[in-house]
């Protein structure tokens, strides 16, 4: 007897349900003008990786040395993702297993210190993460967490207010990094401030890692001992997060993300994130970096043209930081009314800010999918116009619907890649 060959049933076939939300989330991204910083396209490739059969391997442990067996093939994509990460950030070691940036951020820190020991990090309303020490987050739970921030009038980091808690606090680590803070950071003088008090400097440049890939922003290398990062935002991969560190940290990290707080990897990602730093690294993905961070700078001249304030006055990232409460408006409702007009930002709390995270004073934004889309200076003053109008006219239903036809021809003249067409 011939075996029968089976056809396996489609998604929509299958569950019909699920089909349908992935169609209208590809539609509503397609759609609108994402300007959320931490939020980008994605290539073919990359998704393709992700969606491999790679999903079905468990692979505990590390390349060499599972816990399973039949890994040698997917042994192979870790290596790559590993040496490619290396080669892209300058660094000696690198582990790309962590599933998300905040895995990442936790893993180094079961790795290098015990629950209560002490760590500075960046205040959430001055542009840090949560996982810098936010009494919410399991972060500043188990450790002692002393936040710095930035300088009242010029919205920048205070690095004269870093090193003096320091010296106060004797941390073990300093966290530099943020998910908020349009200005650049000076690695360089966040070194010479752990070295100080003989701390470990740790980089978490989730939001900047595309930018520091392209040659846009400067690098940690040389300065943090170990970085961490996202693997989508600016370097346009799969979610997901890594670490990269000197040697000398190399055994101590892998233990804190391998057993120390997650069991298998997912290797689709880590194939992804193998495919993802092998775009990174040609002379297209540096004009992107260079042309992200250019965007950003036309899209704040021309919203503070319109009179809107800038946080620290400007971007010399992917990034714009706007506080709109001169508009009598707060962070939540003025995002939604963008997302009402087809622009999709976060509200966020801005420096020094009397609202709380789930209100905030700003509005974040930024150019990392717009710039994915091929949009350029013209787009920026375009997109910055359409913004600042509908801001000012937050309440206005009709106004916003003007403006959500514009968005949409903005949109079809510039797809979105890595969508169904």
């Amino acid at each position: 007897m011939t075996a029968t060959a089976h056809v396996e049933p489609s998604l929509v076939e299958t569950d019909s349900e699920v089909a349908d939300i992935i169609r209208r989330e590809e539609d509503r991204q397609g759609t609108v003008l994402e300007m959320i910083p931490s939020e980008n396209y994605a290539s073919r490739a990359v998704i393709e990786a992700v969606g491999s059969v790679l999903t079905n391997k468990y692979a505990e442990g590390y390349p060499g040395a599972r816990y399973y067996q039949g890994n040698d093939v997917v042994d192979e994509a870790e290596n790559l993702a590993r040496d490619r990460a290396t080669a892209l950030f300058g660094f000696d070691h690198a582990n790309v297993q962590p599933h998300s940036g905040t895995q990442a951020n936790m893993a180094v820190y079961l790795g290098l210190m015990k629950p209560g020991d002490t760590v500075m990090g960046m205040q959430l309303d001055a542009g840090g993460h949560l996982t810098h020490g936010h009494k919410v987050n399991a972060s500043g739970k188990l450790y002692n967490f002393v936040s710095y921030g930035v300088d009242r009038e010029t919205e920048t980091i205070d690095y004269d207010g870093m090193l003096a808690l320091a010296k106060e606090h004797r941390p073990k680590v300093i966290v530099v990094g943020a998910t908020a803070y349009p200005r650049q950071i000076d690695f360089a003088r966040a070194r010479e401030i752990a070295d100080e008090v003989e701390a470990v400097l740790m980089a978490d440049m989730a939001h900047i890692s595309g930018l520091i890939a392209g040659g846009s922003h400067p690098s940690p290398a040389g300065h943090a001992q170990i970085v961490t990062s996202s693997t989508h935002k600016t370097l346009r991969g799969p979610r997901g997060g890594l670490v990269i560190c000197d040697s000398k940290y190399a055994r101590r990290v892998d233990r804190g993300v391998f057993p120390g707080s997650q069991g298998g990897p997912m290797m689709n990602v880590i194939a992804a994130k193998a495919v993802m730093l092998k775009e990174a690294a040609t002379p297209e993905f540096q004009q992107y970096a260079r042309q992200t961070v250019e965007n950003a700078q036309t899209l704040a001249q021309t919203l503070e043209d319109a009179g809107l304030r800038l946080v620290s006055g400007g971007t010399e990232t992917h990034l714009v930081l706007v506080d709109v409460t001169p508009l009598d408006v707060v962070g939540n409702v003025a995002a939604t009314a963008l997302e009402h007009a087809g622009i999709v930002t976060n509200y966020n709390t801005i420096p020094f800010d009397p609202q709380p995270p789930t209100v905030g004073s700003g509005v974040r934004m930024g150019t990392p999918a717009l710039t994915t889309r091929g949009m350029g200076a013209d787009e920026m003053r375009q997109v910055g116009q359409l913004i600042a109008r509908a801001l000012e006219a937050h309440a206005d239903e009709a106004e916003l619907s003007k403006i959500r036809a514009e968005v949409n021809a903005l949109c079809e003249a510039f797809p979105a890649p890595g969508l169904p067409r």
